[in-house]
């Protein structure tokens, strides 16, 4: 071989293997210092014939890289059946230091309709086994049967409303944000985070790993599909596009933490996202379908919004540029994408997985308006947007999925005053943990503030998680809450029903 040709080929293996991982750089039998799959197992974002399945290999979570010192080789296996006899998927994927030996296959090939089992394996460590199933086909109106929760604060109690969750027969779990928190330790609290605030890519790599090491966790991703957006504690709190929570940060350095933040959330989630320019520019936006009967809406209320108007928190309005008609919630392009994509939607129900709570809710009584800036609220004029959307859109066929509020509210969402006909229905859950035990009832909302408030139907300050069941006629909830997280072992409670009747305004309660 001419030493030129030699050259050339050195120069095209060195740029194929800095691209991808090729066999001849990958290690067959590694040797792990311990159980590479502590941190569990999950599928998500499942169509009619596909599946994504996640794991992390991290035979020590708190280490660098996670203890992991090489490119390691993941088989994987799909089958009928939990014992693993009647295999119909099968394969290998790689885990490398550049994606936190993280492992994102997206299985095709599969059935509409159908549960199935899932493992991984590397060399002689086993994952623990997980159920995923497929969506109905395009068409098709089967019932659907998912949870949906939210805010899981490790610090401020135990997540004893997902492990009740994981014995629940659901279809899907939705999970709309904060599912770490970004804080350092506090002490006293019913456990600890492991480090200061985070704000570097190994930083959040250790925070999930001790969020995701919990088995409560685990055995909720393992028994069923998960469809998963951020809110703002994933990177910091209240953030709102280049706008850290203290204005203390530069453009540029929250442009990296977002970077970080972003990388970490996808190296943990089971999601299917678009390929992007760059980490900080990740988008989450989707949309997710089952069969005809629903359609969700996956949103991004943190990357695209204009910067909270007179600070972070319940004000008296109007103030500064509160009511300004420039400022947005999602962004023009995100506006542009659910506006035009519910107008054309023929699904049953329109699904809004939405973060923060979209009902306006005033907090003073009598004349004066006080309100949440961080919340839709805030944003009154893209509030409006979106109002106009849904009624013009799908009025009376669209549920609202909220979380971020750390309580539990049923809301008639209303075209403009809060006494004009209701155009849809938001169920906003309550957090996982997230404020520590709770009470039957704020201490903020009082008769009097209940009254300022009509198209609030229930409200309740316990921790807990939603189950809903969806027909073509028919959208029920039920909430269930827990009396205590701060120790073990609450039981699960369902202190209320409530019923939406399919192109009717108003939600009833059943119980």
């Amino acid at each position: 071989m001419q030493r030129r040709d030699f050259l050339i080929d050195v120069a095209r293996l060195a740029a194929l293997a800095a691209v991808v991982p090729n066999d001849w750089r990958i290690v067959h039998r590694p040797r792990f210092a311990d159980d590479p799959f502590q941190l569990g197992i999950a599928s998500g974002d499942p169509t009619p014939t596909s599946v994504m399945i996640w794991t992390r290999l991290v035979p020590k979570p708190m280490e660098p890289d996670g203890g992991m010192t090489m490119r390691t080789a993941v088989s994987w296996e799909v089958a009928d059946d939990e014992g693993f006899a009647q295999i119909v998927k099968r394969g290998r994927a790689t885990a490398v230091p550049e994606l936190g030996y993280s492992i994102h296959v997206d299985v095709d090939g599969l059935a509409p309709d159908r549960w199935y089992f899932y493992r991984f394996t590397a060399v002689d460590a086993a994952s623990p086994v997980g159920r995923l199933r497929t969506t109905p086909a395009a068409g098709a109106l089967s019932p659907l049967h998912f949870a949906f929760c939210s805010c899981q604060h490790y610090e401020q109690g135990y997540y004893t409303a997902l492990k009740h969750l994981s014995t629940e027969e659901v279809d899907l779990v939705a999970h709309l944000g904060d599912y770490i928190y970004e804080y350092g330790p506090i002490e006293g609290r019913a456990r600890l985070h492991n480090a200061l605030e985070i704000r570097t890519l190994d930083d959040y790599r250790k925070r999930y790993a001790l969020y995701k090491a919990d088995p409560m966790l685990q055995a909720a991703h393992h028994r069923a599909p998960w469809i998963v957006v951020w809110d703002d504690h994933e990177v910091d709190n209240n953030w709102a596009g280049s706008f850290g929570e203290n204005g203390m940060e530069s453009d540029e350095q929250m442009h990296d933490r977002r970077a970080a933040a972003f990388q970490a959330w996808w190296e943990h989630q089971p999601a299917r996202v678009p390929r992007a320019r760059s980490w900080a520019d990740l988008t989450i936006t989707r949309t997710i379908n089952w069969g005809a009967l629903a359609r969700f809406w996956m949103l991004d209320s943190r990357q695209y919004r204009s910067d909270q108007a007179c600070g972070d928190g319940v004000v008296n309005v109007p103030c500064g540029d509160w009511a300004s008609p420039s400022r947005t919630m999602l962004g023009p392009t995100q506006e542009k994408w659910l506006s035009q994509g519910m107008a054309a939607s023929r699904s049953r129900w329109q699904v809004l997985a939405n973060q923060t709570m979209l009902a306006s809710l005033d907090t003073a009584p009598g004349p004066t308006l006080q309100t949440s800036m961080d919340s839709w609220s805030g944003y009154p004029a893209a509030q409006t947007r979106l109002l106009n959307t849904i009624a013009r859109a799908a009025p009376n066929r669209t549920i609202v999925i909220t979380g971020d509020n750390h309580a539990n509210w049923v809301n008639d969402i209303r075209a403009s005053e809060p006494r004009s006909p209701s155009i849809a229905t938001e169920f906003l859950g309550t957090s996982i943990s997230s404020g520590g035990d709770g009470s039957d009832r704020a201490n903020f909302y009082t008769d009097a503030i209940a009254a300022e408030n009509p198209h609030v139907k229930w409200h309740n300050n316990r921790r807990g998680y939603v189950v809903c069941e969806v027909t073509p006629e028919t959208w029920r909830a039920e909430y269930r809450t827990v009396a205590y997280v701060s120790r073990p072992d609450a039981a699960i409670e369902t202190p209320s029903k409530w019923r939406v009747a399919h192109g009717r305004p108003g939600v009833q309660r059943e119980s």
